[in-house]
């Protein structure tokens, strides 16, 4: 049923602790990491890179998935008053304009006097960071969307816009899934897709990059409603964090100053994370209020209020958008997975990622690449297969790959040695505790469901 707004509780709004104490060197191993094992690599690497874009490996695409999916889970799939949809990346410019974007979606944008780089001014400490000098221009705006053309003819009629954000998608599409799935406020539209901003200055690794990947839902609500059901999302989204294992002290709630709101939003908070080098947004959670339908409305002609049978009164619904980034959220939960410690005296790198993000979930490790032992580990493996996703591994010693799924965070090694053959048992291996247990391979599935809430 349709969730009721919750009384704000404290841990949202709870102060968190000022950035210092932070690990040594953390970034770099994380990025060293990444590159590696196979999470991240530099995008056309093999021609020098290009600048802010990056590709996700084996492991990366796996973890990137499943940070999408636990949001689905949550966002939609247990819930019954929010619904999806993936609407197209291009769209013409009069989208834009009526959203507002094409006036007011800028950053400002200073260069340096001396060595003519170009910077962010809001983001500036001082100096140039390239030069050191403090000469810099009178700071103007610079939009930050991709334009296109469209068609074989470049011509004014031919422009089009990558989406700056998923928002617009949806609210241009109100109408049509009010109709076909006979929602009623409150309800929400949830997207996950690609967006594209020009940013003036990339950085911190996928942190800030010019092409990315959004998680948001607009959530439409009666007028009167907004205030409480910002509330509730700020509440909701703010869980969701801790439960797949963000520390709560590297997790605060920052309401935006009324200089900093966007042209559309009447409050905007962020949850924002510790991150090596300070506080930043992990996701954004604004009340959009009428704004954008209101605006479509005018500049489509097409009818985005809606009626309520019950009161008789027609509205256009306010609406509360949380919006988090796909890889800056892949990117925080590594940094406060990431971990050394010594096992047996020796020293380990591990990533203590929730089972739900970790890039393989269980990791099937034959003794040895004897013909018997590996064709009951394939055996295995094609049993948790339908579950899990599983990683094969039969190289190097048992110890060496134990080392190697502690550092890509997989949560469970099962491990098939040649008593297997004669009792039909195999041994999981936990990778936060190293504790090892015999269970039967006619009940593996069964034991591992149960080890990851799932049963």
């Amino acid at each position: 049923m349709t969730a009721e707004p919750e009384v704000p509780g404290a841990p949202a709004h709870a102060a968190a602790p000022e950035p210092d104490g932070v690990t040594d060197g953390l970034m770099d191993k994380v990025v060293n990491l990444c590159k590696r094992r196979g999470f991240i690599f530099q995008s056309a690497e093999i021609y020098g890179g290009f600048r802010s874009t990056y590709d996700y490996g084996p492991l990366g695409v796996n973890m990137l998935r499943n940070v999408k999916n636990a949001w689905w889970r949550s966002m939609v799939q247990l819930r019954d008053d929010v619904v999806g949809i993936d609407a197209a990346i291009l769209s013409p410019s009069s989208v834009w304009e009526a959203s507002g974007h094409l006036r007011n979606f800028t950053d400002p944008l200073v260069e340096c006097r001396q060595c003519h780089s170009r910077w962010r001014a809001d983001k500036l400490t001082g100096p140039c960071p390239n030069c050191g000098s403090t000469d810099f221009t009178e700071a103007r705006p610079f939009n930050l969307m991709f334009k296109t053309h469209a068609g074989p003819i470049e011509d004014e009629g031919a422009i089009a816009y990558l989406r700056p954000e998923t928002a617009q998608g949806m609210f241009v599409n109100f109408a049509n899934v009010l109709q076909t799935t006979r929602k009623r406020p409150p309800f929400g539209i949830a997207q996950i897709g690609k967006s594209f901003r020009n940013e003036i200055t990339p950085q911190n690794f996928v942190f800030r990059t010019r092409e990315f990947e959004q998680m948001e839902m607009e959530y439409f609500v009666p007028p009167d409603e907004g205030q409480k059901w910002h509330e509730y999302w700020i509440n909701e989204r703010y869980r969701w964090y801790l439960e797949l294992g963000m520390p709560p002290d590297k997790m605060r709630l920052r309401p935006h100053g009324a200089d900093e709101l966007s042209h559309y939003s009447s409050a905007t908070s962020d949850l924002e994370y510790l991150f090596p080098w300070g506080w930043d947004e992990l996701e954004g959670i604004a009340n959009r209020t009428d704004y954008d339908l209101r605006r479509h409305a005018e500049a489509s002609g097409a009818h985005l209020d809606y009626f309520d049978p019950t009161t008789g009164e027609r509205y256009y619904p306010h609406v509360i958008e949380p919006a988090g980034g796909v890889t800056r959220t892949m990117m925080a939960f590594l940094l406060a997975a990431y971990d050394e410690d010594e096992v047996g005296g020796e020293a380990r790198t591990v990533l203590h990622l929730h089972h739900r993000l970790a890039p393989y979930q269980v990791a099937v490790l034959p003794l040895s690449k004897k013909e018997q032992l590996e064709t009951m580990a394939r055996e295995v493996l094609h049993q948790l297969q339908p579950h899990f996703m599983c990683d094969y591994d039969v190289t190097q010693s048992i110890g060496r790959r134990y080392r190697r799924h502690d550092e890509i965070g997989t949560p469970w090694c099962v491990t098939v040695d040649f008593d297997s053959l004669d009792d039909r048992a195999v041994t999981i291996r936990e990778r936060d505790t190293t504790a090892q247990v015999r269970v039967p391979v006619d009940v593996l599935v069964a034991e591992l469901r149960s080890r990851a809430g799932e049963d």
